[in-house]
């Protein structure tokens, strides 16, 4: 799954060696954390949060298998 977002934000972005995912695990659910360039930031979240939202969608489908929530955090 961290993979996955890394690749997708890579492909995404300007500054592609500026994309980190990191991955944390609760209880219940499975925390990744997004951190892109500050130019870049309005690429990752589109016009109203469209493609964030499809981000989300696409490693919410690659994660059917998988027990725990995956939560999907887009930080500064």
């Amino acid at each position: 799954m961290k993979n996955l977002l890394q690749t997708i934000a890579q492909e995404l972005v300007d500054y592609p060696d500026q994309v980190f995912v990191s991955e944390k695990e609760e209880d219940d659910k499975i925390i990744l954390s997004l951190k892109v360039a500050p130019e870049d930031m309005g690429k990752i979240i589109g016009k109203q949060g469209r493609i964030a939202k499809s981000i989300r969608t696409i490693v919410k489908a690659a994660t059917v298998g998988v027990s725990k929530k995956v939560v999907i955090d887009i930080v500064d």
